[in-house]
């Protein structure tokens, strides 16, 4: 009986080993029949590395092919570990670093541990973040107190660099842990130093035999010239972000790319994102690389904007000077609330025609090119030079808000251009006590834009309504967005609905000091330029742009050309515009400061209270007759409203030089 037992045993444990090796037999003819191209394409994959250079961004010009930001070659120290043993490491980083400093360069060095006399190491005590990182659970895992003689030995140990003399081995210590943090692989080579000098290229070229691993790369850098010319217009390039990467990685950006981060770089990332060239290399079974496949680099696409900096600096001027106008005025007078406070203005000025952005102003501004070594000082500055007043800078219209009024009601039919409203001095229905400037007495339509009676325009408001006042004024651009490419902010209407936004109570009788351009209204300098581009394209308003054109990369072809597009319509009908744009002419003539320019204008003043100096403001459009341009300046506590149409009429006077001259 146990015999039978034992041989049944005997047969089942064979049978289990028989079916084991059946299994293992026909699992490795799997592998090595019908996977065998799977696999030999993962092992190809596995020692198959690729490294990409930097991508070639698009440029950026004025209308005229004025480079604004543009590209610059410059030569980096390359190591790249295909070529390096790591045994080999630290000696080629330590002959690197002597060979670059011998030439007079510098490689990139943020290593917080500094070596003192005695040869002791301490922290530069600057860069907290930077050392607790260090000694995080993650890096060296060192107790929070640990010294940094203590991060030294650790680092020593982690990179095998302690037979190193001190300034050597702390060195060596620097570059390697750079190299730790920006992922330093086969297919992500370590950029050692930056725009080196043509001495260091040849003297590295020359060792190159000699010291394995290091390369001297092409690299493109952006370049901003004219670098006050229009720097909120053309933004800057940057680091992508963990945030953008998010977005992005699915389109085939890196963690490590540079992109566009507002104006128009970041705008138009699309277009001027250029494509790197790569080189793919396969280690071979001597475990040398070989170059098996290479890909050209594509530049991005060229954009031409529609401003000319011609205007765009001489507006900037014009801007500049009008504040110091405005602080002259204030010592004149011998009060400090009248123009003392002014320090900063922006202009914009407009096509008719197609309501193209030939300039957008704004004082003070900054260097494009120095913004990252400045920011900390211009953020910081009271006078907001980072802050683009002609797109975003939303401030109460005051008088330049009448024009608009005027339309309306003359459309609603609640007057007409003859109607005449008396006026002595004070607006006092619905119980207000609004004042006027003078007692005008009767004035009709033309009389009140010449005179800028605010108890007329009171009164015209409060017959309109709010909610007609708002429609026609939405119409014109204002509280809307203007359509631009860029950021932009879509202003303020002061009503009902924007009360009750804030929390606030919106009373009937508020209608009147929303009339006269006060209350809650606030609009930017865009939106006043494109109101009064509207007005001279006989209630027409376009789309207002400042893109004129894109080439492809190669400037072969035209990937985008700009052409008018319309986005609403006033709906006043001709004969009340042609009022209007009469009225506009009109006051424009009572203007001392437009006395003898020779070019017909129709415009309109704006002083605007509020805490402070008033606001100064004038929007135009010329010729009277034939409109060509619209231009709107907004000078925060100018006071005076003079000093807004000195700057308007110098660079007026500048374009119809430049364009009725020849």
């Amino acid at each position: 009986m146990e015999d039978k037992k034992l041989k049944w045993r005997s047969a089942l444990l064979l049978t289990i080993v028989l079916v084991i090796i059946a299994v293992f037999c026909a699992r490795l003819a799997q592998l090595q029949i019908a996977e065998a191209d799977r696999y030999k394409n993962i092992s190809a994959d596995a020692d198959s590395y690729t490294i990409y250079t930097d991508a070639p961004r698009g440029e950026i010009f004025d209308v005229n092919g004025v480079p604004l930001a543009v590209n610059d070659t410059l030569y980096n120290v390359v190591i790249n570990k295909l070529f390096i043993a790591d045994d080999e490491i630290n000696d080629t980083i330590a002959s690197l670093i002597e060979l670059t400093e011998r030439c007079g360069d510098k490689w990139t060095d943020d290593l917080p541990i500094r070596l003192g006399v005695g040869e002791v190491f301490y922290f530069n005590e600057k860069k907290t973040d930077e050392i607790d990182t260090i000694k995080d659970k993650n890096h060296l895992n060192m107790n929070p107190y640990a010294t940094a003689g203590d991060c030294m030995a650790a680092f020593s140990e982690k990179y095998g660099c302690g037979k190193y003399p001190a300034k050597v081995r702390r060195n060596i210590v620097s570059v390697r842990w750079k190299m730790e943090k920006n992922g330093f692989s086969n297919s992500c080579p370590y950029v050692f130093a930056e725009n080196i000098s043509s001495g260091t290229v040849n003297s590295i070229s020359e060792k190159m035999k000699d010291i394995k691993g290091v390369s001297v790369e092409p690299a493109s850098v952006r370049v901003y010239k004219n670098g006050t010319a229009a720097p909120h217009i053309i933004g800057v390039t940057g680091l992508i972000s963990d945030d953008e990467y998010r977005d992005l990685k699915d389109q085939g950006y890196s963690y490590d790319e540079i992109i566009g981060k507002n104006g128009i770089e970041g705008a138009f990332e699309k277009y001027l994102r250029g494509y790197p060239d790569s080189r793919t290399y396969e280690i071979g079974a001597d475990s040398k690389a070989v170059l098996t496949k290479t890909t050209a680099a594509k530049s991005g696409d060229s954009i031409y904007l529609t401003i000319n900096t011609k205007y765009q600096t001489a507006a900037q001027q014009a801007l500049k000077e009008a504040v110091q106008e405005a602080n002259d005025y204030s010592v004149i007078v011998g009060d400090e609330s009248m123009g003392a406070d002014c320090s900063g203005a922006a202009m914009v000025m407009l096509r008719v025609k197609d309501f193209a952005v030939l300039c957008a102003a704004n004082y003070p501004g900054y260097d494009i090119s120095e913004f990252y070594d400045d920011y900390t000082k211009l953020s910081q500055d009271s006078s907001s030079p980072l802050f683009d007043r002609a797109f975003c800078g939303a401030l109460a219209p005051g008088s330049t808000f009448k024009p608009m009024v005027a339309s309306a009601a003359l459309q609603e039919g609640v007057i007409t251009p003859e109607t005449r409203i008396n006026c002595d001095g004070i607006y006092t229905k619905n119980n207000l006590n609004l004042r006027c400037m003078w007692e005008h007495g009767e004035l009709d339509l033309y009389g009140a834009l010449r005179e800028s009676c605010n108890v007329y325009f009171a009164e015209t408001a409060r017959l309109i309504g709010i909610e007609k006042i708002n429609m026609y004024a939405k119409r014109c651009g204002l509280g809307v967005k203007t359509g631009v490419e860029v950021s932009e902010s879509s202003g303020t209407l002061a009503g009902p609905e924007y009360s009750r936004q804030m929390g606030t109570q919106w009373y009937d009788s508020f209608v009147s000091f929303a009339g006269i351009g006060q209350s809650d209204n606030q609009f930017t300098p865009l939106q006043l330029a494109a109101y009064a581009a509207t007005i001279a394209n006989n209630g027409t308003r376009l789309k207002t742009h400042i893109v004129d054109r894109i080439l492809s990369s190669d400037g072969k072809e035209i990937l985008n050309n700009s052409k008018p597009q319309i986005t609403d319509s006033m709906g006043v009908d001709l004969k009340n515009l042609k009022a209007v744009q009469k009225g506009m002419y009109t006051a424009a003539r009572s203007y001392p400061p437009l006395d003898g320019i020779g070019i017909a204008i129709a415009g309109k003043t704006g002083t605007a209270e509020n805490n402070g100096s008033d606001h100064a403001n004038f929007i135009c459009y010329a010729p009277y007759d034939k409109p060509e341009v619209a231009v709107a300046v907004m000078v925060e506590h100018g006071t005076k409203s003079f000093v807004a149409i000195n700057a308007a009429r110098k660079l007026l006077e500048m374009y119809f030089l430049d364009h009725h001259s020849r």
